[in-house]
């Protein structure tokens, strides 16, 4: 049983994001949990500007409270869905993405996580990125969102085909908490 010095709240419904979450936290000795806190959620072309809009919606806080987004970035769709990735996935999935990607062997693309963190009146955000591509088709059965069809710079498999453990290592959102947990540990925050 793991012994944990501090606890963070996770503002989302998302239960992926928190286990992500976790276990990248967990390595700092940080433990999070859900709170019923809800998101507010503002259209924005920059995910920045969601993630801070959301968090002062919040306010004033005892405890230290997260709020994570995240979008994927499709270079020969101009970014596309990028911000709008959540929507987009309920409409079209990842099957709609790879059919506006059909016939197209340009394929970049990249991941982004903005993880923002409050206490009381400060505000803090963390940013991590993971570059790759597209695949041709949906492979793996892991993860969520658009891991099926994601495959990380240096890799031959998508997210969907990692374990947790793996995912987290090469994946923008594990990036972003990572920075968040050697934060607090140098700052000594919570």
């Amino acid at each position: 049983m793991q012994h944990f010095d501090k606890k963070i709240f996770f503002a989302t419904n998302n239960s992926n994001k928190i286990l992500e979450a976790q276990h990248v936290l967990s390595n700092f000795k940080i433990l999070v949990d859900k709170t019923e806190i809800k998101k507010v959620e503002i259209q924005s072309d920059t995910l920045e500007e969601i993630v801070l809009y959301a968090l002062k919606k919040i306010g004033k806080t005892l405890y230290p409270i997260v709020i994570e987004d995240s979008g994927l970035f499709i270079e020969k769709l101009n970014g596309f869905p990028g911000p709008y990735s959540s929507y987009v996935y309920k409409k079209i999935g990842c099957i709609g993405i790879l059919k506006l990607l059909e016939n197209e062997n340009e394929r970049r693309a990249k991941f982004v996580s903005i993880v923002g963190f409050r206490r009381d009146r400060l505000i803090k955000i963390f940013r991590g990125e993971c570059n790759g591509k597209i695949s041709y088709k949906m492979t793996g059965t892991h993860g969520f969102g658009f891991d099926p069809i994601f495959i990380p710079e240096n890799e031959e498999r998508t997210f969907a085909e990692m374990s947790l453990e793996e995912k987290c290592l090469w994946s923008h959102r594990g990036k972003a908490f990572k920075a968040l947990g050697n934060w607090i540990k140098l700052y000594k925050y919570i």
